[in-house]
């Protein structure tokens, strides 16, 4: 028998609407199937669809499961603003409260400031050296020579990342990539703006080899970088991301590290509502 459940379709990391990443939350959902968040993911095509689901854990205000078109991920960034944004419209809950998500990579801390979300960096499952061949195949996929990487870093938080560091923002910027030559790999890759008038304090960009497309904004990129820009020195412990300047989106992110944790926030903006048949 067909269910129809309600969803909200909302603009993450942006302070202007449509100038962000928007993620599809579907709410209450809890009898589908995972085929069916799986088909439903792939339909929306947006980078990432999550589902409101009862926690299991009781230290959880809620469950969350992640999916984009082609697999469900263990956490993201903008996901995990944007369905707390939604649980908070929905539920009757204190909003003033230290808020608790569940979802595959374990318990997810999340803040509300004004009108900032903010999670706390989940811990990297992978850090360290990226190996030549690995570099190489960044180099191939980026059109990079290996003059302009100035550092390079394995930040993985679940997705895969690994991540180069370059000189400047138009560096950054002039990137086209090829991705049959990235073979899969996600990457990031960001470098620090210039003049004493800018608004943002470096630029990053997110090409999913997987899904062989670049992501807009990215929270899980910019949790795993900050956790490496910061502990080698090339970061203080508070600056702000500007994201999908390339794609003619105005994405900004807040990193602010306050003792061992890194919060990483910005703005969701409201979009779509209505419901979904299954």
């Amino acid at each position: 028998m067909p269910v129809s459940l309600l969803f909200e379709q909302v603009d993450v990391f942006s302070e202007q609407s449509f100038k962000g990443n928007a993620v599809a939350v579907v709410i209450g959902a809890d009898d589908l199937t995972c085929q069916q968040m799986h088909d439903f993911a792939a339909w929306t095509q947006l980078s990432e669809t999550t589902f409101l689901l009862k926690p299991n854990s009781p230290e959880a205000h809620y469950r969350v499961r992640i999916f984009t078109p082609l697999r469900e991920l263990p956490f993201a960034g903008h996901p995990t603003l944007g369905s707390c944004h939604v649980w908070l419209n929905q539920s009757a809950g204190n909003a003033d409260k230290e808020i608790v998500q569940e979802c595959l990579a374990g318990l997810i801390r999340i803040r509300r400031n004004g009108a900032c979300l903010a999670f706390s960096a989940p811990p990297l499952v992978r850090s360290g050296a990226v190996e030549d061949a690995t570099l190489r195949q960044i180099e191939s996929g980026l059109g990079l020579t290996p003059e302009r990487i100035l550092a390079s870093q394995w930040v993985d938080n679940g997705p895969g990342w690994v991540a180069v560091l370059l000189a400047s923002r138009d560096d950054v910027l002039a990137i086209r990539p090829d991705y049959t030559k990235l073979n899969g790999l996600n990457v990031g890759v960001v470098a620090p703006w210039q003049g004493t008038h800018a608004d943002a304090d470096v630029e990053v960009r997110a090409f999913m080899g997987e899904e062989l497309n670049e992501d807009p904004v990215t929270g899980s990129l910019n949790a795993s970088l900050a956790q490496w820009l910061i502990s080698s020195g090339v970061m203080p412990d508070h600056y702000t991301v500007s994201q999908g300047t390339a794609l003619g989106r105005r994405g900004r992110i807040k990193i602010e590290k306050l003792g061992s944790d890194i919060w990483v926030g910005g703005e969701v903006q409201p979009g779509m509502s209505g419901r979904v048949t299954f």
